[in-house]
């Protein structure tokens, strides 16, 4: 603990979410959901899904299984095909995802943005809280536009953590940060009031913040009673047998039913192999193509201009779960790299 301590005192800043205005119990709940972007693309199925004040849950899965469309969904975001979202009248959601970093406007201020959120707020306010998320001085003052892809995630960031909500819901918040900000943001969290829900590749911050697992996975959203190194296994072992009925379908021979396979234990230390650092970047360069891919389909399938057309919507769906698989074993296949 003194180590800790020490390695704290050393930050340049520490970054805080202020205490919520309100905290009621029960903050959101989903109740026999469907959730996707049409008849022909739907994602979740049955769907039962609640949050109390003080719950911290990560949301595993493999990219594309319907992870961002639950979050979505809870948000209020994504229209639901079928059954309730009840909310309690003083939730107040703060959302981070990849559109709200892109979402920031092109040639305005932090303090722009400030003022655009609180037109009744203080400058001097601003100002002091934009020094706590390492924007002094006159970079308080200076257009987004020369931000790197960070200062703009750390801006997001705190013009949430401005408005005191009572949920934060994180769809891959570190994207862009470099490491201290990570530590930084990780603290943060730990010490929030409200509730979480978060979704992340960086299995540290999302060890250190969460206690409790859902799993998302073949339109199935359930409690994960497992630990991080459990689900990475239940991963391998899910790519490896989709990769083999594929094969066997090549193939075109019959299926035979097979009991489920076991969970592949993680592999010791002394039995890993060095991974070359050049063929792991180029895995995690496939999983961000293959998952921008996914993303722009889920866009078109989100744009309500395209619901009239079912053919066009059928064959996006199609995609989609190509797509999905793809990622699947991609992803698979990185975070073995990654434990090695």
């Amino acid at each position: 603990m003194t180590g800790t301590e020490a390695v704290r005192a050393e930050r340049e800043f520490r970054i805080e979410f202020s205490p919520p205005a309100k905290l009621p119990f029960s903050l959101i709940r989903l109740n026999d959901v469907t959730a996707g972007y049409g008849p022909d693309a739907v994602i979740l199925d049955n769907v039962g899904f609640g949050l109390e004040a003080g719950q911290r849950v990560g949301l595993l899965g493999p990219n594309g299984a319907g992870k961002t469309t639950l979050v979505k969904s809870l948000v209020g975001e994504l229209p639901l095909l079928a059954g309730d979202r009840m909310a309690h009248p003083d939730l107040q959601i703060g959302y981070f995802a990849q559109h709200t970093v892109e979402s920031l406007r092109e040639g305005a201020t932090p303090m722009d943005h400030f003022r655009d959120l609180d037109p009744n707020g203080v400058n001097q306010s601003f100002r002091d809280f934009l020094g706590k998320w390492n924007f002094p001085g006159d970079r308080a003052f200076e257009p987004v536009d020369g931000f790197s892809g960070g200062e703009r995630a750390r801006l997001a960031l705190a013009l949430i953590a401005w408005q005191q909500p009572n949920v934060l819901l994180l769809d891959e918040p570190t994207n862009h940060l470099d490491l201290e900000m990570r530590e930084a943001l990780a603290e943060a969290l730990a010490l929030f009031e409200g509730a979480i829900v978060m979704v992340s590749h960086d299995r540290h911050l999302i060890g250190l913040v969460c206690d409790t697992f859902w799993r998302v996975a073949d339109g199935v959203v359930e409690p994960f009673e497992g630990d991080l190194d459990e689900y990475a296994a239940w991963l391998r072992t899910r790519a490896s047998a989709q990769g083999a009925r594929s094969k066997a379908d090549k193939q075109e021979k019959p299926a035979a039913s097979a009991p489920p396979a076991a969970v592949a234990p993680v592999k010791p230390a002394a039995a890993r192999k060095p991974v070359n650092p050049h063929k792991l970047e180029a895995a995690e360069k496939k999983v961000e193509q293959l998952g921008a891919a996914l993303a722009g389909i889920d866009r078109q399938l989100a744009d309500p201009g395209n619901y009239a057309d079912a053919a066009k919507m059928a064959r996006l769906g199609g995609e989609r779960e190509v797509l999905a698989q793809q990622l699947e074993q991609a992803e698979a296949t990185w975070m073995e790299m990654l434990e090695d």
